[in-house]
């Protein structure tokens, strides 16, 4: 199946589970390729036309095994993973999977297949939601998981330097044991990795508080589809020493070349957080309370989130994730983070007690020890698994104006009618644009 395109990175995600008897009509167009034959390809209607990329012969793959001893994977059961999206919506056919380990190496690689003319397919943790980290047809996946370095930390900056494959999670336990946290989170950290975050140009939960990755990131080490390498990896908040190449690269999707290497600014660790878990009766009172929010908690504010009462329908039915509130039509998720716990605490209270008197929340729940905060947070992180449990999903990440963004979940509600077994929005209300 050719992979949807991502043409945004909104803050609300809706989502469509359709029903099974369409799931078996969407799957069975599945195809095969086989690497080094040259006779015609059956492709999807929807599929792009195959460019003319020449195909994989012996001679190619005797190469790769050369620079790559023991990291050239031709196992259709070992390759298979890296065809198939987290969702398992999209599938390529791509028969070779190479598993490069310093810069050098994925030189090499893209130098050879530029004169050779094959097409490659860079993919990190694959846990994109869109399709855009899989082949569309045959091409070489270049996987940048053993590129899994930590090159250096400087404590007095803050600022991290480290290889493109490194899984976002793991840096940040490496953080926190210093007494910092990567300003960006996703609820794929545990599988994601910093490159394809890069690429990707993800927002996840912290953008409200710590900004994009254009703001965060320092310098990128690059290499351009004809190998050569772009050393880019500055360390410096402020450089005024040429074009900013790197942005670039940020939020290409692999296009413009592959990232090996990133140096990112990171924030020190908050000796305070809070999590707050509310329900709201409309959508308007949560972008009232988002107002509220803005207003009364300020500089601690650093997430606001929300998942609809259908979300938390598939979460309970699916995860079996108990509702901590009453029912409600929304839910939102507010986190405060800072460096004074009793400055935080009586902020965060005069914001409730606003809130509720102004009856803009109709319930809530406060948690402020660890392993509540995230039982708390698993309610708004795990909306996508639970997804996958109710039918074949239709996922898709768009930007509104926040007045307008619900609207089109009600519309999409009317559209599929019974087409459809369920339609959820949920996201990220602080990305606002």
């Amino acid at each position: 199946l050719p992979p949807m395109q991502s043409f945004y990175q909104g803050w609300l995600f809706i989502s469509a589970c359709l029903k099974q008897r369409k799931c078996k009509q969407v799957l069975a167009s599945t195809r095969k390729l086989h690497a080094g034959a040259e006779g015609s390809k059956v492709s999807p209607s929807a599929a792009p036309e195959r460019l003319p990329f020449c195909r994989v012969t012996e001679e190619d793959l005797a190469f790769f095994r050369k620079i790559l001893p023991g990291r050239t994977i031709v196992d259709p059961d070992l390759v298979e993973p890296s065809n198939v999206d987290w969702l398992k919506s999209v599938r390529g056919s791509s028969e070779v999977l190479l598993r490069p380990q310093t810069t050098e190496e994925v030189s090499q690689i893209l130098s050879y297949c530029n004169s050779r003319n094959l097409a490659v397919n860079p993919q990190g943790g694959n846990t994109g939601l869109v399709g855009g980290s899989v082949p569309v047809y045959d091409e070489l996946i270049l996987s940048t998981s053993l590129m899994n370095k930590i090159l250096n930390f400087d404590s007095i900056s803050g600022v991290l330097t480290c290889q493109a494959g490194c899984v976002l999670e793991n840096l940040s336990f490496y953080l926190e044991e210093r007494d910092y946290i990567m300003p960006l989170d996703l609820g794929a950290k545990g599988s994601c990795q910093i490159g394809g975050n890069v690429a990707t140009n993800a927002g996840g939960l912290r953008l409200l508080r710590y900004g994009s990755l254009h703001g965060t990131v320092l310098g990128l080490e690059l290499v351009l589809a004809d190998g050569q390498v772009l050393d880019c990896l500055s360390t410096l908040r402020k450089d005024n020493t040429g074009y900013d190449l790197k942005q670039l690269f940020i939020g290409s999707e692999g296009t413009l070349g592959v990232i090996t290497a990133v140096s990112i600014l990171c924030p020190r660790k908050p000796k305070s957080v809070n999590v707050v878990f509310l329900g709201c009766e409309t959508f308007e009172q949560l972008l009232k309370t988002f107002q509220l929010c803005k207003g009364m908690l300020g500089e601690i504010l650093s997430a606001f989130e929300f998942l609809d009462s259908e979300c938390m329908r598939l979460l309970n039915t699916h995860l079996k994730l108990p509702n901590p509130i009453s029912d409600c039509p929304f839910y939102i998720v507010i986190e405060t983070s800072g460096s004074d716990p009793t400055h935080d605490a009586q902020k965060l209270h005069n914001f409730l007690e606003e809130a509720m008197t102004s009856s803009l929340v109709s319930d809530g729940t406060v948690a402020t020890e660890e392993a509540k905060i995230k039982a708390l947070w698993s309610l708004r992180e795990r909306v996508t698994e639970a997804l996958t449990h109710d039918g074949f999903t239709h996922k898709y990440d768009i930007s509104l104006p926040v007045e307008r963004i619900y609207q089109l979940v009600t519309d999409m509600r009317k559209h599929l009618g019974n087409q459809a077994k369920s339609v959820v929005g949920y996201g990220h209300v602080g990305k606002t644009t």
